[in-house]
């Protein structure tokens, strides 16, 4: 089965006309989409929008053998004009299949949103998944079979994903599409680092593509660090590591400190921005979780852990430090990363990065100051990805 991407943006394109943001200014050349639209074997169309034809055209392909159009969405603002020999666009009721001439079969899939996925079985049994912006299945059930393709708006419903990967409809070997991209995330290298997280990638207009072909399926990283300061936006970058997977284990190191409100605040504000299905444990014992089999884990931070593990070899106490509690400490820090490196799950860890400011005024304060330092570089040896968090930008330190 062969698609066409006649477009890849979101239903006002990208650039958004009359939008001055920095990533429609940025949009432009490859990185500029019209409208996301999917032609199939020739045959079959899913959505059609303005300047379809000419999509088609400049891709090498041509409108009229198209025997079936479909909609997946509602489309705002004027109605789009059906070109001569097109078939009228019409929807698929939810749950409904329809069996085309051409030996393609569509199902319509019941969304969480407006509109209507559908899933295409083509005549050599390859099987793709549109999904439409803002949407994300709704109703599924386990022990689906893994599409070889999927569709979908990645950036705006990731969790879209973490469904289909919950019933094992989307498997490791599903080439995952962005589509309906929009002006959320800056075009280029911070596009691709976004998606390449949640195992998806993107392709510019006029791209075919044979289903089934999976050699351009991104690695989903297995071992991430993430860097940053007081505020800079680490906590989030890790989360959105991980909001296309379902049933993550959040691990928190800090507790829940009784008796301190603005704590209380702060770890609030955490638990209402993650998803629904992932799991919360408060926990410094992180070795465990690290050595068993189980989903990824997200731990936030070691920052925490490391005052926890220096409490606990009494660090802070001169002659403690030096009468077996620095020993003690170095046999913490490499039992942590030695489970790091053997590790089956797909972990994320958010540090704080210290020492580039002013030297603490206290032994106790350069003490942690220090060992934090040797904690992350540590820790980073044995990982994939490396990120640095500045101001709410992600740089790549390694992968």
């Amino acid at each position: 089965m062969e698609l066409t991407l006649l477009g890849t943006g979101a239903p006002a394109g990208l650039p958004r006309p009359d939008c001055p943001c920095a990533a429609c200014a940025t949009a432009l050349g490859t990185h500029a989409r019209a409208a996301t639209a999917l032609l199939v074997d020739g045959s079959l169309l899913l959505d059609l929008t303005p300047g379809a034809a000419f999509a088609a055209a400049r891709a090498g392909q041509s409108l009229n053998g198209v025997r079936q159009v479909l909609l997946s969405h509602p489309h705002d603002g004027p109605a789009v004009e059906v070109p001569a020999g097109l078939p009228q666009p019409g929807r698929v009721p939810d749950g409904r299949e329809l069996a085309l001439l051409t030996g393609h079969r569509v199902r319509a899939v019941a969304l969480d949103a407006p509109g209507t996925g559908y899933a295409v079985t083509g005549p050599d049994g390859r099987r793709l998944l549109y999904l439409p912006p803002g949407g994300a299945p709704a109703g599924l059930e386990g022990s689906a079979e893994a599409y070889d393709m999927v569709l979908a708006d990645v950036v705006g419903r990731p969790d879209a994903l973490a469904r289909l990967r919950a019933v094992g409809a989307l498997g490791p070997a599903t080439d995952v599409l962005a589509v309906h991209l929009d002006h959320d995330v800056p075009a280029g290298p911070e596009l691709r680092r976004r998606l390449a997280a949640a195992g998806a990638r993107a392709v510019p207009d006029g791209t075919t593509l044979t289903v089934g072909v999976y050699e351009d399926v991104p690695d989903v990283p297995r071992r991430t660090l993430v860097l940053g300061g007081a505020r800079s936006g680490k906590s989030v970058e890790a989360e959105r590591r991980l909001e296309a997977f379902p049933d993550v284990l959040y691990v928190a190191t800090g507790g829940t400190r009784g008796g301190d409100g603005e704590w209380a605040s702060r770890v609030a504000v955490h638990r209402e921005r993650r998803p629904g299905s992932w799991r919360t444990s408060e926990t410094c014992d992180l070795v465990p979780l690290l050595t068993e089999d189980g989903p990824p884990l997200l731990i936030d931070c070691l920052s925490l852990w490391l005052t926890d593990a220096m409490d606990s070899v009494g660090a802070w106490d001169d002659a403690q430090w030096a009468d077996g509690g620095e020993r003690a400490l170095r046999e913490r820090v490499r039992d942590l990363t030695s489970a790091v490196r053997a590790t089956r799950r797909t972990l994320v860890a958010v540090s704080n990065e210290v020492g580039s400011g002013i030297v603490p005024t206290t032994a106790s304060g350069r003490r942690y100051r220090d060992e934090l330092g040797r904690l992350n570089a540590a820790f980073a040896a044995e990982c994939e990805h490396v990120l640095l968090v500045v101001a709410g930008q992600a740089v790549a330190l390694r992968g």
